[in-house]
């Protein structure tokens, strides 16, 4: 265990950096990922092979019906098609398996005998999970971006206000929506942090995890809980419309960096309380 610690934190990189790509080589971590863009690249198959290059101009996620005529349109909806399940299923499983997945192996108390400490291990275990965060969905996009360019006509877009811009500036917002989305998985990424301090089975943390992310989605859409949705961690999922209108506005943007603020300073500190009080190395 402890020639696994000095592999991962030795002196060819920081923490942080060590940590991060450790968690970007991991087989599951690119597994998700595989699934991840697996999903832009079946929308384009589906959508190609069922129309043969004709519009289909109803059903499916928002915006399939544009895919025929632009394939930079094939990120944008498997971005959305990913939302509701794949990516919280995604971070749920790489958040959940932060401090369980550690102590599970029994590298937790390793860890903690390097110059690290709990509070700096904690700060760099959330980082690195706020990377992947990131990476998922621009992991669509991308994706989405060269399989739409490979089967359907690339080309200027129309925005939802009626503007048209080019395709490089087309895919520079597609870009920006993937950060967008990142930001929006930050709140569920320090909760699954949280709950990962509670467990040494990381299964049940991910599980955990990934059911509260579920649960709330389903509360984020119930008429009857409506007072209760703009404080939700999910209710900004999908408000990256403004990156689609001509000047941007950053009204969803800013809402959604504060409630997911807010969710990052209680779950963090929470995760800090648990983590810091717990008994490891005993």
């Amino acid at each position: 265990m402890s020639a696994e610690v000095d592999r991962r934190f030795g002196l060819r990189g920081s923490l942080f950096t060590s940590e991060v790509v450790t968690l970007l080589r991991r087989w599951r971590t690119l597994a998700i990922l595989a699934v991840l863009a697996a999903v832009p690249i079946m929308i384009a198959i589906v959508v190609r092979v069922t129309h043969g290059g004709r519009a289909g101009r109803t059903g499916g996620p928002a915006f399939i019906g544009a895919i025929t005529d632009n394939g930079l349109f094939v990120g944008m909806t498997a971005l959305v098609a990913s939302i509701p399940l794949f990516l919280p299923l995604a971070i749920g499983v790489v958040a959940g398996d932060t401090i369980a997945g550690e102590a599970n192996l029994g590298t937790l108390r390793y860890l903690l005998v390097a110059p690290a400490g709990r509070t700096r291990l904690l700060v760099v275990k959330y980082l690195a999970v706020l990377v992947f965060c990131f990476v998922a969905p621009l992991v669509v996009v991308v994706v989405g971006a060269g399989i739409g360019a490979v089967l359907f006509p690339v080309g200027p877009i129309t925005l939802l206000s009626g503007d048209t811009v080019s395709a490089t500036e087309a895919l520079l917002r597609e870009l920006m929506i993937a950060g967008y989305v990142g930001l929006s998985l930050a709140g569920l990424a320090a909760i699954g942090l949280f709950v990962s301090t509670l467990t040494e089975i990381p299964v049940g943390a991910m599980a955990a995890t990934v059911t509260l992310a579920i649960i709330t989605e389903v509360l984020d859409t119930l008429p009857q809980t409506a007072a209760l949705q703009p404080y939700l961690f999910t209710d900004q999922w999908l408000g990256f419309g403004d990156f689609l209108r001509n000047p941007i506005a950053w009204s969803s943007l800013q809402t959604n960096a504060l409630l997911q603020g807010a969710y990052i300073a209680v779950f963090t500190a929470l995760a800090w309380a648990r983590f810091t009080t717990r008994d490891i190395l005993s």
